[in-house]
């Protein structure tokens, strides 16, 4: 399944980057070629990526990637929803982080009293 992490990453290496090979995609995103190539087909399917080849390239197997409209539109979408995902996880290290400094404290207090 193409997770909303790896749909955004994707889309922002393809918006700055038309010309990522499926080979430097996979290596950006540290996934297998397979799983690259999987990914960008999902999305060229869905509508989302436009796929076309090199005009002046000598590897004509090259490819230059774009959003389409619909894709610029799920960009903004799997954008949000990311950013609430890593939110949400951000709040609760904090959360965590904080209850481990108190109980950090508290032990040391109590080490001390000894």
């Amino acid at each position: 399944m193409l997770t909303d992490e790896y749909r955004y990453k994707i889309f922002k290496l393809v918006e700055a980057h038309p010309e990522i090979s499926q080979r430097e995609l996979a290596r950006e995103l540290g996934i297998s070629l397979g799983k690259a190539n999987y990914c960008m087909k999902a999305l060229i399917e869905k509508g989302l990526l436009k796929a076309g080849n090199f005009r002046n390239s000598k590897n004509k197997m090259a490819y230059v990637y774009k959003l389409t409209p619909k894709g610029i539109e799920e960009k903004t979408n799997v954008t949000m929803r990311f950013l609430k995902q890593k939110m949400t996880e951000y709040e609760s290290l904090k959360s965590e982080i904080e209850f481990l400094r108190q109980e950090a404290q508290q032990s040391t207090q109590k080490s001390q009293q000894r």
